[in-house]
């Protein structure tokens, strides 16, 4: 198999009961194919490397708190968030122990990935992980991240990981071995084996719940994050946890994403996908124009209107006259400043404010367009 570094993604259900708490002879299963493609496959190849995206800190908790299912309310999410991401990672540590090899736990929130800073810092710690032979347990710090628990999914932030740390490959394992044209359940649908562009999925229902009812991720968010990656270069199996090994083997199994793009800036995939807008900025149809069809960067004098409560080097979005949001980038002024700028050219701000004013609201590097 070609694939060197692999991210691989675990949902809920593959690694807990129905009721809550963790199944460690899944967990045991899981790391078991992990553990041998790790050591080259057993064939004397390559040593690879294994970035694990792993849900079911909150799955984990609900029975050791003696909650029967997921808890609605946010404080409760949180507390069983809390207890079970300790239980998550003692029971990897241990499963993995067999193998003679060590894991690391990094928790990730939205910001941290937003972050210029915060993003350089994730990605030398997980490569330096793999470097010293660690397998990197990633998953989205629940305890205290409440935008991750209303929100957000591991398919997602799988993705931007594969992306971060240069994956050759991303696996995303499900408790349905594929993707299938309509609900699996129904006689007459079938599996879906390779997906080569959107266009194969035109007219494909996505149903949107997992089968266990312990997870927030469904085969929509699955689709979306394979969509994701695709678009930034890197090929995508969507599988079934049971089929693992035949994933990392490179057998086929499950669904196939081809890679449709090129591998972009890393800050501007996510800044698309992961970062949350502060506020925004409306443009008008000139600089909707130099912005989506062109090359250029936001000037004061296409701004229209602005709202929002940012600072200088803050996530917004940039909306067309009718509100859609075109563009999001990394604004260089802070909300309040914006009010005085809008309509005029940066030479005549320069001229009655100084010249530390002749800049862009948003520079074309930090920008990234959403639609066209």
């Amino acid at each position: 198999m070609a694939a060197r570094r692999i991210v691989v993604k675990v949902g809920s259900s593959s690694l807990t009961t129905a009721g809550g708490g963790l199944d460690a002879d899944r967990v045991d299963a899981l790391v078991d194919a992990l553990a041998k493609i790790l050591g080259g496959g057993g064939n004397g190849g390559p040593e690879k490397e294994i970035v694990l995206v792993s849900s079911g800190a909150i799955a984990a908790g609900l029975a050791p708190l003696g909650l029967d299912r997921r808890p609605r309310d946010l404080a409760r999410q949180q507390a069983a968030a809390s207890v079970g991401q300790g239980l998550l990672v003692a029971r990897y540590t241990a499963s993995f122990a067999r193998y003679g090899r060590r894991v690391g736990q990094v928790l990730l929130t939205t910001d941290d990935t937003s972050r210029r800073a915060h993003y350089r810092n994730a990605y030398r710690t997980l490569d330096q992980l793999l470097a010293m032979g660690a397998v990197p347990v990633v998953n989205e710090n629940d305890t205290v991240a409440t935008d991750e628990i209303r929100f957000g999914d591991n398919d997602r932030l799988a993705a931007l990981v594969a992306h971060l740390v240069r994956a050759d490959l991303l696996v995303l394992l499900s408790d349905v071995d594929g993707l299938y044209d309509g609900d699996p359940s129904t006689p007459g649908t079938s599996r879906i084996a390779e997906v080569s562009g959107p266009a194969d999925l035109e007219g494909v229902s996505i149903g949107s719940a997992g089968k266990a009812g312990v997870g927030t991720g469904g085969m929509v968010t699955k689709v979306e994050a394979a969509r994701i990656a695709a678009a930034a270069g890197i090929p995508v199996v969507l599988t079934s946890a049971s089929q693992a090994a035949d994933a990392l083997r490179g057998r086929a199994t499950g669904t196939y994403f081809q890679p449709t793009g090129r591998r972009s800036a890393d800050r501007l995939l996510w800044l698309a996908h992961a970062s949350t807008p502060r506020g925004a900025l409306t443009l008008d149809e000139g600089a909707v124009r130099a912005v989506v069809e062109g090359t250029g960067s936001l000037l004061p004098a296409g701004i229209a209107a602005v709202e929002g409560e940012f600072s200088a080097g803050d996530p917004v979005e940039l909306r067309d006259p009718a509100g859609r949001a075109v563009a999001r980038g990394l604004v260089t002024y802070d909300a309040g400043e914006i009010p005085q700028l809008l309509g005029r050219s940066t030479r005549d701000l320069a001229r009655d404010l100084g010249p530390g004013y002749e800049r862009e609201v948003v520079h074309r590097d930090d920008l990234v367009v959403l639609h066209r």
